[in-house]
Formats: structure tokens, C-alpha cells, sequence
């Protein structure tokens, strides 16, 4: 791996311009494992500059080529599968198979599905008497999140560069080293200098410095609403375009007659994966009055099978942890019963979180309102359909959320009146083509699949 404390900029590795760093902290034992550069306006600027540069030749290059240099990035990324996951443990804190399959996986099929799209995607069509072309929007400020730093850079940078986009890169202060193999990676695929670059740095610096940069084109920012609405504001004063993928706090409805004992035991197991740490996890459960307690005896009982330290990892950093410890307690206060977990931390060392389960949460209380981000899950009580739909569009947000029913055809009823992006119907699998985003607060525009590529192209229209 290339050294730390460098930035990968116009196709080389070089210093920052600036002397701070920033520490790297493996959150399971609290210890230092490195330190990277914290960016610079200039350092950003620079990375822009080359960009630019590399946008018109890489704009101009063949989609089929284009598609043979995403292909050979996900070969580079399958090729350091067993480095991405060890370092994607280390300072993230997921367990190891968890950054195998998950973290380190999934990337590198979506960057195969994006190469296979630059081949066969219609960048040209013919509507009457135009021709309509659909072009590269420009140079990609791509800012990314702690929570899933491999999946996310590649997200958004793979589908700016199957679009004939130039990208610069600011990945999240607490896991800046897997950014760094992402660069080498795109080394390894042969892209011209410039078209990817990688300033590591924090984000009321070097993230707003990309954001409001005037030679950047698009901004795709993942991160917490108040963060993507300050982007947006900031975009918007550009008259810039924007890509938000924010907050969640997606339902799990569990409809009369579905499957208890299931439906139960994959949301539990929905939120304590990443630690709680997703935006789409389904941190509500909605029960009918019927089966209610039931329903919060059987969590109680699922969520003892996540030990921290074993199956569920720590929180990124001490900050994270207090937050979600805060919020159990606020729980608490308001009058929730606590049937799981609690707000002391059961290790000594590490950010780790006690799983835990709400019942008697009622609509307004904070934990049914606010994202936690954390392994805590809140159990509500509605008395019919109408009641159930109800609560689960009650929040600002509007991710993901599932339907369990006693058929698929009632679940999709549900599903369809849900205000929210994206709908696991009985227990269905995620689907990396599917579009992925949100409504109302949880973000604009979608990411994965033909709907991402969308997002980096602009239309052109030619009369004849």
C-alpha cells in the first residue's frame, strides 16, 4: 500500500499541501493504526484542476472502453478482497466475515454491473425528428460515509466514470485507508490520470471546500440530512446539480397474518448488521395489537444472539458511541420499556453499543422520530392497516422499509402506499441494480443500476 500520507492526484501520489493529519483509530481496541493527510482548499483545488483536465479526453472515450477499465477495476478490487476486508475491519470495527462478504463483496459487483452497463447503455436515442444524446455531466465531487466506505466510493464513482465523468474523491475522516486501496485499485484498472483523484480530509474543509469548488459539476454526498441539506444549499447557490443519499428511519410492518417468528427475526437481524450503522435498517417495527407482545417477546429473545465483540461490532468512534447511548436513554426517559440492552457499554474496550429493544415506543417519541444509528430497535403498536400506514409514514424520512403479509399481493398493496424509496416485500433480497434513495428528507436523486447512471448525464437534444 502506498504510504499514508499522500494524495492520489492526476494519476500520482503526492504530499499534501498542508502538515496536518489525521489519526486512524481501529474502534474495537481503541488504538492508533495510522494517520492520513487532512486536505486543503488547495489540495482539493489541485485535485480539481487535474479533473478537469482529464475530462475531455475521458468524455470522449468509447463507452466499450470505458466498460473494459470498470471491468478491470472490479478485477483489481477482487484481487485485494482479503486487504479491503482486513482494513475495512480494522477501522470500521465490522466483524471480519461481515467485511468479506458485505463491505469487501458487494463492491466489486457493482463495479462489474457498471461495467456491463457503459457497454449496453442507449447513451444515444432518436425521438421524432431529434436525435437526443446523453452526456457526461462534468467533474463528480463524490463525498462519502464511515458506514460502508468501500460500497460507497464505489457507488458513486463507478457509475461517474461509466458516464464519461471525471471524479474527485473525499472519502470520511474515520476510514480514509480503504479510500486509499480504492485509489490503488484504479491504478491497477488503468485509468488516464486526472479521471480519478483522492484528497483525504475533514469535511468542513476539505468536504466543503469540493462542495462549493466552481469546477466541479455534480455533487453525490452520502451522509446525515443536515449535512446534505448544507450541501445543497451550497450547490444550490451554483446552480450546481446534486446527488443525496441521507437519513432514514425506515418501518419493518408486520402485517396480520404474516409470518411472526420470521418477520421478527430478520428485522432484528436487519438492524444489527453494521451495527446498526445503515440508513435503509428498518429501526422500527410496526405490530399489531393482537400479537404484540408476542412479537416483542421473540426480539427479546433474537437480539441475545448478537454478542458485541463477536457478532456485532463496535460504533466507529467515541463520539458515535455516546450519541446512541444518549438516545437509549432518551428512550428511557420518555417512557419506553427497555426488554433488551440498555445504555452501559458492555465491554471495556471499544465503542461498543448493547443491542437493543424498545417496546410500548409510541410515534412521537424521539427514538420513533430521530435516526440513532446504532443497534437499537423501537417496537410500536398500531391497531389496523390504515393506523399501521399511518405511522409508517410519520417520519421526515422516507428510505427503505418491508411489508411481511400472509401473501405477496397484500404486501404490495402496503407497499405501494409507503412514502419511502425502496421496499423489501416478505423477506426479499437486496438487489444491486435496483435504483436505491430516498423521499422527502432521506435525500434526491437514486444510486445503483441504470437509475445511477442517470444521475451523472445530462441531455442534449439535436432537431433535424
Amino acid at each position: 500500500m502506498k504510504a499514508h500520507d499522500q494524495m492520489y492526484i492526476g494519476g500520482a501520489w503526492r504530499p499534501a499541501l498542508g502538515q496536518d493529519t489525521i489519526a486512524v483509530v481501529n474502534p474495537a481496541d481503541e488504538q492508533l493504526i495510522g494517520h492520513v493527510p487532512a486536505g486543503t482548499a488547495e489540495d482539493i483545488d489541485a485535485a480539481v484542476q487535474a479533473a478537469r483536465a482529464a475530462f475531455p479526453g475521458w468524455a470522449a472515450t468509447p463507452p466499450a472502453e470505458r466498460a473494459a477499465r470498470l471491468s478491470a477495476l472490479s478485477d483489481a478490487l477482487a484481487a485485494r478482497k482479503d486487504e479491503l476486508a482486513e482494513t475495512i475491519t480494522a477501522e470500521l470495527g465490522a466483524p471480519l466475515p461481515l467485511s468479506q462478504t458485505v463491505h469487501a463483496g458487494l463492491p466489486v459487483l457493482v463495479a462489474a454491473s457498471y461495467a456491463e452497463l457503459a457497454a449496453s447503455y442507449a447513451f444515444e436515442e432518436q425521438i421524432g425528428t431529434s436525435t437526443v444524446l446523453l452526456e457526461p455531466v462534468g467533474v463528480v465531487g463524490a463525498i462519502t460515509p464511515w458506514n460502508y466506505p468501500l460500497h460507497q466510493i464505489v457507488a458513486k464513482v463507478a457509475p461517474a466514470l461509466a458516464a464519461g465523468c471525471t471524479v474527485v474523491l473525499k472519502p470520511a475522516e474515520d476510514t480514509p485507508l480503504t479510500a486509499q486501496l480504492f485509489a490503488e485499485a484504479t491504478e491497477a484498472a488503468g485509468l488516464p490520470p486526472g479521471v480519478f483523484n483522492l484528497v483525504t480530509g475533514l469535511g468542513p474543509v476539505a468536504g466543503q471546500a469540493l462542495a462549493a469548488h466552481e469546477g466541479v459539476d455534480l455533487v453525490s454526498f452520502t451522509g446525515s440530512t443536515a449535512v446534505g441539506s448544507q450541501i445543497g444549499a451550497t450547490a444550490g447557490g451554483a446552480i450546481k446539480r446534486v446527488a443525496l443519499e441521507l437519513g432514514g428511519k425506515s418501518a419493518n410492518v408486520i402485517l396480520p397474518g404474516a409470518d411472526l417468528a420470521k418477520a421478527v427475526n430478520v428485522g432484528i437481524a436487519n438492524v444489527m448488521s453494521n451495527s446498526g450503522q445503515t440508513c435503509s435498517a428498518w429501526t422500527r417495527m410496526l405490530v399489531d395489537a393482537e400479537r404484540y407482545e408476542e412479537a416483542v417477546t421473540l426480539a427479546a429473545e433474537a437480539v441475545l444472539k448478537y454478542a458485541p465483540g463477536e457478532r456485532v461490532g463496535p460504533l466507529v468512534n467515541a463520539k458515535q458511541q455516546a450519541r446512541v447511548q444518549g438516545y437509549i436513554r432518551k428512550g428511557m426517559e420518555e417512557g419506553a420499556r427497555l426488554v433488551a440492552g440498555g445504555p452501559d457499554a458492555p465491554l471495556e474496550t471499544g465503542y461498543y453499543v448493547s443491542p437493543t429493544v424498545f417496546a410500548d415506543v409510541t410515534p412521537d417519541m424521539t427514538i420513533a422520530q430521530e435516526e440513532i444509528f446504532g443497534p437499537v430497535v423501537s417496537i410500536l403498536r398500531y391497531e389496523d392497516v390504515d393506523d399501521a400506514l399511518r405511522i409508517a409514514n410519520g417520519t421526515v424520512y422516507g428510505l427503505a422499509g418491508a411489508v411481511w403479509a400472509a401473501d405477496d399481493e397484500e404486501a404490495v398493496a402496503f407497499a405501494r402506499r409507503m412514502e419511502t424509496g425502496q421496499v423489501d416485500i416478505n423477506g426479499g433480497r437486496f438487489n444491486p441494480l435496483a435504483p436505491f434513495g430516498g423521499y422527502k428528507q432521506s435525500g434526491v436523486g437514486r444510486e445503483l443500476g441504470p437509475h445511477g447512471l442517470a444521475e451523472y448525464l445530462q441531455t442534449k437534444s439535436l432537431q433535424f
